[in-house]
């Protein structure tokens, strides 16, 4: 048996106020275990994205994530989940005055594909990104593949 704290895990930069990957403190063989905390305006993803092949779950703790869906927005309360299959787009965030505290639950665990889509200024439209650490290593940076320009930075 496995046991840590949130406190025991390490904080990863993103558009998240706080996360923890509990999965690798856990060292987890097949399910990626994240704790989010978002401040009113943030979000769990860096952008509209999906998972060919991992199915994710969240689990709302407290407040309440509104997801950005194909079918349109879905807000999640405290105390239900939400499931997306393998390859739905969505991305949940903070639309609330109020904080929100959610689980995600991911198997398998190791994503090699994620596709994003963002916002470029520079194409007018929402493209598709990657996400890649800063020169000087202090932020996360989202850069748009069409035309290279930053879409976003993250610490």
């Amino acid at each position: 048996m496995d046991r840590v704290t949130r406190e025991e895990c390490d904080r990863r930069m993103g558009p998240a106020a706080d996360k923890r990957a509990l999965s690798a403190a856990l060292d987890t063989d097949e399910l990626a275990l994240n704790y989010y905390e978002l401040e009113p305006g943030d979000s769990f993803g860096f952008g509209y994205h999906r998972h060919p092949e991992q199915e994710e779950v969240f689990y709302v703790v407290e407040g309440a994530a509104t997801f950005e869906t194909e079918d349109g927005d879905v807000t999640v309360s405290a105390g239900e989940a939400v499931r997306f299959a393998p390859g739905e787009w969505q991305l949940g965030r903070n639309d609330g005055e109020d904080r929100c505290v959610a689980l995600a639950m991911g198997a398998p665990k190791d994503t090699r594909q994620t596709e994003m889509l963002r916002a470029c200024p520079d194409c007018g439209g929402r493209t598709e990104n990657t996400v890649e650490m800063a020169d000087d290593r202090d932020a996360l940076v989202t850069r748009c593949l069409d035309c290279g320009a930053e879409t976003g930075r993250f610490t």
